[in-house]
This record gives structure tokens, sequence and C-alpha cells, in this order.
């Protein structure tokens, strides 16, 4: 080991713990050992791993409580959401423990013989996680992958390594044989960058920022290795004037401000028809003086703290625009900060197109159907966003406009495990979750048998 790395509770800037970083060599035995298992994964029965993952399943859950307690103390996040993300790790396993006695290939007609398909696991998968997130989006990678017949080493964000390194833990109580899911922390530079130049290594899976996306598709170019990426977002929310007005304003700070506003899906662009906009904002002014930011182990708090001083900093240099109003915050020790609403003056302003990834909203109006669309895609990214309107039409007509790849109508959800996830454009490549992730997971192999000899 070639260094430690001091993790930091970000509601109090007090130390939680050390963890030891990996150097080169002990991330290229690492990836050697789930290389080596690999060989007996694969061959392990449909029925018997599909048994293994529903274990795994069942041992999270039954450490739910443990494991949310220490994404709060790690992460900063609500006690609330902490134990959401405990329990979808479980959830997606559950999902896609279904998927090994489910990779179905096809027979195709042909003519002298019988041809048929077969869904094969590619390998070792590199999976490496942000700190926004750790929980569930760690799960979103190993656990299709491993249901496919692969075998995984994660890496952790430096700044929120200690849930991956339980649930590493917890994969062994489970069953999953040595080497199957390994755990390893480091940095990027190092850990990262090995899974993107080692040979063995046959896909990678990064959520993160699309700067280091970018990075790490060039990186895998020479090897044609297989990428999924999910970066960067600049959702909108886009509010009609024939909407439930206060509805919508309700549900505003929650799609923007959940997690401290770290969050790729984060509605950080309301659109309002400008017919509407009075009447949006006096409710929306209303709805964010209420929201809830306080110590994440209560269970009122709606908020945290942002996750450490480096992006406190950098979310506050985007305060230099007109402020509407902000909501409160705690004061002290802790990386806190208030839910803050812009006014910018036009589409080119800097809180209005780069990804702030911090409690901070801009608003403005949009003229009809046409302008919205036009305001909404008007961005490199296209993860997320919502739409408000009580007429059907309209929702289909601006849902299918819109270049995004979740989309909700009367609502800000982004995130179902049964459903596909993921961007177009700059926001990713790939896509997560419902039954689509499986197939970046195998390689179809087609098999011809002659019947004439």
């Amino acid at each position: 080991m070639s260094a430690v790395y001091e993790v930091i509770n970000p509601a109090n800037e007090q130390s939680v713990k050390k963890v030891d970083l990996a150097d080169l060599a002990a991330t290229d035995a690492v990836i050697e050992k789930a290389a080596k298992a690999f060989e007996s994964w694969k061959k392990i029965a449909p029925s018997d791993r599909a048994k293994l993952l529903r274990a795994f399943a069942q041992v999270v859950s039954d450490h739910r409580e443990e494991l949310a307690k220490l994404e709060v103390t790690n992460s900063g996040h609500t006690i609330g959401n902490a134990l959401w993300e405990a329990d979808n790790v479980a959830n997606v396993l559950n999902y896609y423990s279904a998927a090994p006695e489910r990779l179905f290939g096809r027979q195709i007609p042909v003519a002298n013989g019988i041809d048929i398909t077969f869904k094969e696991p590619l390998g070792v998968v590199g999976v490496i996680v942000p700190w926004n997130f750790p929980m569930p989006i760690a799960g979103w990678g190993f656990a299709p992958a491993l249901a496919a017949g692969n075998t995984v080493v994660l890496k952790p964000a430096e700044y929120t390594p200690l849930t991956a390194v339980r649930l590493g833990e917890l994969a062994l109580k489970a069953g999953i044989p040595e080497g199957v899911f390994n755990v390893i922390v480091g940095k990027g530079s190092i850990v990262g960058n090995r899974f993107v130049t080692h040979p063995k290594v046959r896909k990678i899976v990064f959520t993160g920022s699309t700067e280091v996306g970018k990075g790490i598709m060039a990186g895998c170019a020479d090897q044609v290795k297989r990428v999924t990426l999910e970066l960067g977002g600049k959702s909108a929310n886009v509010i009609f004037a024939d909407s439930d007005i206060e509805k919508a304003a309700a549900a505003a700070p929650g799609a923007v401000f959940d997690n401290a506003g770290q969050d790729c899906c984060a509605r950080s662009r309301i659109l309002v028809e400008k017919s509407a906009f009075d009447k949006f904002m006096s409710a929306f002014e209303t709805a964010v003086k209420k929201f809830r930011v306080e110590e994440p182990s209560l269970a009122t708090a709606e908020m945290g703290p942002l996750i450490s001083k480096k992006q406190l900093d950098a979310v506050q240099a985007y305060l230099n625009e007109p402020v509407a109003f902000t909501g409160s915050a705690p004061t002290g020790a802790g990386y806190w900060m208030a839910p803050t609403v812009l006014l910018p003056k036009d589409t080119k302003a800097k809180s209005w197109n780069e990804e702030i990834f911090g409690p901070v909203v801009s608003v403005m109006t949009f003229d009809d159907e046409a302008d919205a669309i036009k305001k909404a895609n008007d961005t490199e990214f296209g993860l997320s966003g919502s739409i408000w309107t009580n007429n059907s039409g309209k929702a289909i007509r601006v849902a299918r406009a819109v270049e995004s790849g979740n989309l909700s109508v009367n609502s800000n959800s982004s995130v179902r495990y049964w459903t596909p996830f993921g961007g177009y454009k700059q926001s990713g490549l790939g896509r997560e979750l419902g039954p689509d992730a499986l197939d970046s997971f195998t390689e179809v192999k087609n098999v011809f048998i002659a019947t004439d000899n």
C-alpha cells in the first residue's frame, strides 16, 4: 500500500477512519485474482448463481441500518436517503438474481443446419463509483455484471469508501466465492487508470464527470474495451402554465436540493411559462424556505452538507449572479450551504450552462412549447428532466422532443431499478438498470451446426 486517506465526516469535519490506498502492484494483484475467479464463476449453474445473488441481497437487507448509518457518517446523506440507498442495493441484487436463468439466446432459421446464439460473459469488469451515491451506483454496476457471469473489481471514490468496503465483506458472508466481487480503494489516477490499461479488465463501468469519462473512453479505445458511462447532467424542470403550479413548486426543491444538489439528475434549470412565473416563484419561495437542511442523522432532515470543503468552494463560485432567494442551513463546523435560487439574465450565464453539483438552481421563463423545448435542449447534457402539464398531448410531444434519457411527467422521479437509466449526448453511453443493462455485460456468440452431413 502506497498511501493512507483520512475519511472526514462532512457534517462536522471530524475524522472517521483512515483507509489504505492501493498502489499499482496491489491493483494488478486484485485484477489477477478476479480473472482467476472468473474461470469458475462463469461455469456456475444459472440457478446456483441466482441463489447466491439472492443470498447477497438478503445479507444487505439484514445490514441496511448499519450501511445507512455508515453512509450518513461518511457522505453526509440524510438517514432517510441512506436507508433507501441500502434498500436499493438489495433490490437491484434481487432484480438481477432472476437474470442468470433468463439470459436467453435465439434459434435463427437457416438452410442446412441450426443456428443458435449464446450470451457469454465478458470477464473482469471494473466498476468506478463516484462519491455522491456510493451504494446504489455501485450496485447498478456490480449486480448485473455478476448476474451475467462476470467477476467484478469495484473502486469507490476516495471520499466515500466505507460502504463499498462493507459490501465486499457482506458478499463473502453471503457465500459469493472469493475473488468474484472485489473492492479496492485507491486514487483514480492509479487504480482507475489501471482498469483502463490492464488487458484482463474487459469492461469498465464509470459514473462521474464528463471530463474524466472522456479520458476513460479514449483510453479504452486502445484495447477496444467495452465501456458504460454515466456522466454529467444539467436537467430541465419544464413547468407549463396549465399544470398544477402549486404541486410543481412544492416538488421543485427536492428535485434539485436532494443530496445537497450533488446529483447528476438534479433539475438545476427550472423553465417556467411566462404567464405562470409570478405564481410559481411565490409558491417556490415558500417551499425553499421550508426545506429542512440539518444534521443528516435526524429523521426530519431533507438535505445534509456538501461532501467537502473543496466542493463547497466550487459551488459558491457560482453565486455571482442575481439571487432570487435562499433557504437556510446550519452554521459552524461542516460543509453547509443554504439552498439558493438564481435568476440568470440569459441562457449564456455560467450557472445556466455548467453542472454546479450543489444546492443551486437557476430559473428562467419561456414563451411557448417550442421555446421550452429549444431552451431545454440547449445544453451538451441530456440525462434527466421533468415536464409539468395537464395536457396529455403536450406532455407526450415535449417528452419526445426533449433530448434526454430519463423524463418524468408531473413528477421528478428519475430512477427505478427495473427501468433503464442513462443519458443522451455528453451525459453518457449505454444504459444501466432495467432489462437493458444486461446486454452490455455479455457478448453475443453465434453458432451454426450443419445438419446435412
